[in-house]
């Protein structure tokens, strides 16, 4: 019973987002997209960006992403932070970006 009580603990942990320690600060790690990795292991904020990517009819601007996020799209600053996640979900795989900056998801 021990063993199988140890295992789901180790199990849980492989899935939850691993964290690193960044100028002091905990940062969570974004993990490389493949076949094995869920989508329930990405924080939560990355995973309403891939759910408004998805919905969306075709390649989406980060300003659509913003503005579906409620964020204030008319202040670019507001949205340089939400262009990094997006690049970073790109560049592990989650996302593909355009050569005209705008992304779409992987199916």
């Amino acid at each position: 019973m021990n063993r199988l009580a140890e295992q789901v603990q180790a199990d849980a942990e492989a899935a939850a987002p691993a964290a690193a320690q960044v100028a002091g600060r905990a940062v969570l790690l974004i993990p490389h997209r493949s076949d094995a990795t869920d989508e329930a292991a990405l924080p939560g904020d990355y995973r309403r960006i891939l759910a408004i990517v998805r919905e969306a009819d075709g390649p989406v601007q980060v300003r659509a992403v913003g503005e579906r996020l409620g964020l204030n799209a008319s202040v670019r600053g507001k949205l340089e932070p939400l262009r990094a996640k997006m690049t970073k979900l790109a560049n592990r795989g989650w996302l593909h970006k355009r050569p005209d900056g705008r992304f779409t998801a992987h199916r």
